[in-house]
């Protein structure tokens, strides 16, 4: 309880001084045992199981660790110089992004676009979200294996296409020039509910009084959109378009069920599926160390300039 003291002053009035709870010393030490009973289990699963990892795997990529090749030494930067001129990462990386480029820029579309379309009430409308947003929940390895059934040379696809009278339906998953574009498809398809969503919570948050404002000053469906509606979606766009790019990025349980990194010498093969066989497969420990760094370097700085890039763009909006 706080207790209020007065004394006489000079002039005759008094001065009123209050004293309020504990002393500082107690207020912080109160504050460390509250957020060691709360925050510190937390932390220490985080410590645990992300920033030791990383820091032993960054430690990692200076050797040449191998479990079937002892003993470990240091080597350095070389694992590093040795990645720039393996055509097989470069080949991988370069798969990645395509990969990526085009997960981000579909499913930002297409979610829009259905968002756009499911932005109404009803029974009916509901149910349509819930479905597109089914694929989200699914394991991925599900999700591979259901497609992987579909777009087989002998898949439900190729056969409902034969019998349509196509004779030789396209190679989906075995055509070297289709197989990258279908995993992209794939994963394209699960996370598109998620932009969806996304895109709905954002609309939900458009105020109705701005729309009503502009139709009264005679602006059109586009032009509400244009001025209004797609500038009040920024946070959405910024939070889809990152979430995507790292998805994009760490694209591995497709490429493993589906295609296994072929059909060919890698051509669906990404950098994450090639970081997993180099560590795991051929126990080149710290080389694929390595590889998952330079992953790991990538991904924060195109998420950090993606996340300035869009956040600047929500000002400005």
């Amino acid at each position: 309880m706080s207790a209020t003291q007065t004394r006489p002053a000079g002039t005759g009035s008094h001065v009123t001084r209050r004293t309020t709870g504990p002393p500082r010393g107690r207020r912080r030490l109160a504050k460390a045992v509250h957020f060691l009973t709360f925050g510190a289990p937390g932390l220490l699963v985080y410590l645990a199981f992300v920033l030791i990892p990383i820091a032993m795997t960054v430690r990692n990529s200076f050797t040449n660790r191998n479990p079937a090749n002892p003993p470990t030494q240091w080597v350095g930067l070389r694992n590093y110089t040795r990645l720039l001129q393996d055509s097989d990462v470069t080949g991988a990386l370069s798969n990645t992004v395509i990969v990526t480029a085009i997960v981000t820029a579909t499913a930002n579309v297409l979610g829009l676009a259905i968002a756009l379309l499911l932005d109404r009430r009803g029974w009916l409308y509901n149910m349509l979200r819930s479905v597109f947003f089914t694929p989200v929940v699914l394991s991925s390895v599900v999700v591979s294996v259901i497609w992987q059934a579909i777009l087989a040379d002998d898949g439900l696809l190729d056969s409902a296409l034969r019998s349509l009278g196509v004779a030789h339906p396209p190679g989906w998953l075995s055509d070297p020039d289709l197989a990258l574009y279908s995993v992209a498809f794939i994963i394209t398809w699960q996370v598109l509910g998620f932009c969806v969503v996304v895109y709905l919570a954002g609309l939900a948050g458009v105020p109705a009084e701005l729309l009503e404002a502009a139709e009264i000053d005679g602006a059109g469906r586009q032009a509400r959109f244009r001025h209004v509606t797609w500038p009040m979606l920024a946070p959405a766009l910024t939070i889809n378009t990152v979430m995507l790019l790292i998805t994009g990025f760490k694209a591995y349980d497709q490429v493993q069920v589906i295609t296994n990194g072929g059909p060919g010498n890698g051509t669906t093969s990404t950098i994450a599926f090639q970081v997993v066989q180099t560590t795991f497969t051929g126990n080149h420990i710290g080389y694929g160390s390595a590889m998952a760094t330079l992953m790991l370097v990538i991904i924060a700085a195109i998420s950090v300039l993606a996340l300035r890039v869009l956040q600047r763009r929500e000002v400005t909006m």
